[in-house]
């Protein structure tokens, strides 16, 4: 459902260069791989690209920044340097993975190249952070925020609940059709990564915030669209974004450092963790498919666990 204009990310660069994405993309449009694994995967090879033109130190560059069949182990890991100096190790382990199939399709897919230079290539090592999760009291405040009988409250208030009730990504919500919600089951259906589908159960309260943004939806400008969520003004759609953007302004009100999306879907991991409940069942809930994402979400629910054992035993306290 959301549109990004891949094609404008490499539209400037060097006609070899630029060939070579554009077919790239439609190999991976043809393999049905979500817009935004296409747009972030090109970005990276552009990102390169640009780099080997303008800010690299090699005096060979200038032809790979032609040509990416002649990019080197050295220019590749010259770049990856560049992105953890300039931006983050986390940033550069996303581009390291992204080149890693580019080269990949230009070596079996097109047969341009006999090795891939991201063959010998480490990823870049990147701190293990405790992803902070959002308290009760937390999200009660950006609720509170959004009481009112206004159309935008009640979206707001709707989407926000949906959010920390199911643990959904972003686009996951923002991209969800008025088809998607059943009322009579309080249910959800989601499209996540992957073109995957799963239907998600949603509480009570959620249902009654739900259910009353659709009785005001049915009479908003744009009412006939088949998105869901639908702007104040202008009888057009919410999209993902405009929901970020909301939840950053809502968190600047509530005191909330930095809230997004992705903070309630830590949330979710870590109180179905700190529970006990069943990972597998995790998986499908949030739409997993690899055993690595329970280990990632579920890390500050054990050193939280670790933490009420260490106070329980008191080790240390008894002498």
């Amino acid at each position: 459902m959301t549109t990004l204009n891949v094609a404008k990310v490499f539209e400037d660069l060097p006609r070899i260069w630029a060939g070579f994405l554009q077919d790239w993309d439609r190999t991976m449009r043809s393999r049905n791989h979500p817009d935004t694994t296409r747009y972030n995967y090109v970005l990276a090879a552009a990102q390169l690209a640009r780099y080997l033109k303008e800010h690299s130190p090699d005096f060979d560059s200038d032809a790979a920044a032609d040509d990416p069949t002649l990019v080197t182990k050295g220019q590749v890991e010259a770049f990856q340097a560049w992105v953890v100096e300039t931006r983050s190790a986390s940033t550069a382990l996303n581009k390291h993975k992204a080149l890693q199939q580019f080269f990949k399709w230009l070596v079996i897919d097109e047969e341009e190249m006999d090795r891939s230079p991201m063959d010998r290539v480490g990823k870049p090592k990147t701190p293990e952070k405790l992803i902070p999760v959002l308290s009760d009291a937390d999200t009660k405040k950006v609720l509170d925020l959004c009481k009112g009988k206004s159309f935008a409250n009640l979206r707001d208030h709707a989407i926000i609940r949906l959010l920390c009730n199911t643990g959904a990504r972003l686009s996951e919500v923002g991209d969800l059709t008025f088809d998607d919600i059943d009322l009579a089951t309080e249910s959800v259906r989601f499209r996540g990564k992957g073109a995957k589908d799963r239907r998600v159960r949603f509480g009570p309260k959620t249902a009654r915030a739900l259910s009353r943004y659709l009785r005001a939806r049915a009479t908003h400008r744009g009412n006939e669209l088949p998105f869901l969520w639908l702007a104040d003004r202008g009888g057009r759609r919410l999209a993902p974004n405009g929901i970020k953007i909301m939840l950053r302004r809502l968190g600047e009100k509530a005191g909330i450092e930095r809230l997004h999306a992705h903070r309630w879907r830590h949330s979710y991991a870590h109180e179905w963790k700190r529970a006990g409940a069943d990972t597998g069942d995790l998986m499908l809930v949030l739409g997993w498919t690899s055993d690595a994402m329970p280990r990632h979400y579920g890390r500050s629910a054990a050193a939280e666990r670790a933490l009420e054992t260490q106070q329980r035993l008191g080790i240390g306290e008894r002498v």
